[in-house]
């Protein structure tokens, strides 16, 4: 089973078993985003991902958790998908959740019934980048989904039973426009009710397109302060119902997490203790993707 590096997961997948099903991503167009730029998209041969799931079940028959990469594995039709997780099911009997990326077109593509047969296959948990809930910055970093489509993917989903963690980048505005990244995330964000929510801060990575924003001075970026701002102002807009949340990635410059609605003024008031200087925040040589 040899994977094709490099790879991303998120956080929560530590344990999982990695399934490649995709090479890359299919949109690969964000300006902010190095993951992929020496992939080529291709979607990997059905003999081949059955192949890596016998190896790895040789050796982990106990498995619980599968997470299929790369960028968006569901951008696989069902025709295609579901063989897969019955494989998966057959092999590992004590399989509890798989889980994937996903674009917003990925969701809003399939027909209900498309997604409900996803859950009732054990797929129970997609991670949506929305980024910002501002369609005009999305547009500038050459975002594919819009924000109209990711929240009717979050919203759908959730029909179907399958949970979404969505996740927001920090500082994705720049100074210009970083009031509209602030309400246009509220706003989004209000109206998906997502069950798991996590905040990253934007690192520019070189050889980007929006390197090539910076170094030309086209976007000037946020310092930690600011990002605490922007975090502080986006929390404060929240109405989330049922809603659990994590800013502890590595780019970020202070670790939260709590459960909304309930720890809403506790985030709140740490955040007014770290603006105001009274919690030492992770040094720039310790922060990383």
């Amino acid at each position: 089973m040899a994977i094709v590096e490099p790879v991303i997961r998120p956080p929560a997948e530590s344990d999982s078993f990695l399934l490649q099903v995709t090479l890359g991503c299919s949109a690969n167009s964000c300006s902010f985003c190095g993951a992929y730029k020496n992939k080529t998209f291709r979607i990997k041969d059905q003999k081949e991902i059955l192949a890596d799931i016998h190896g790895y079940a040789r050796r982990h028959s106990d498995a619980r958790r599968v997470f299929l990469m790369d960028g968006d594995a569901l951008v696989l039709s069902n025709s295609k998908l579901i063989p897969i997780l019955e494989k998966l099911e057959q092999v590992f009997p004590r399989l509890s959740r798989v889980s994937s990326y996903a674009n917003g077109c990925n969701i809003t593509q399939k027909s209900d019934q498309e997604l409900t047969e996803l859950y009732d296959h054990k797929l129970s948990l997609i991670y949506l980048g929305l980024e910002s809930g501002s369609q005009d910055i999305l547009e500038r970093c050459g975002k594919s989904s819009g924000v109209e489509e990711m929240i009717e993917a979050v919203q759908r989903a959730a029909k179907a039973h399958i949970k979404a963690s969505v996740i927001v980048l920090l500082g994705l505005g720049g100074r210009k426009y970083s009031a509209e990244h602030v309400a246009g995330t509220i706003e989004a964000l209000n109206r998906m009710q997502p069950r798991y929510l996590s905040f990253l801060s934007l690192m520019v990575i070189p050889g980007t397109p929006l390197a090539e924003e910076v170094r030309n001075g086209d976007f000037k970026e946020l310092n930690s302060l600011e990002l605490l701002k922007e975090s502080y102002e986006i929390i404060k807009g929240f109405d989330l119902t049922k809603t659990i949340f994590r800013s502890d990635h590595a780019s970020n410059y202070l670790a939260l997490e709590g459960a909304f609605p309930k720890d809403k003024m506790a985030l709140l008031n740490i955040l007014e203790s770290a603006i105001g200087g009274e919690i030492r925040l992770k040094p720039e040589s310790l922060r990383g993707l």
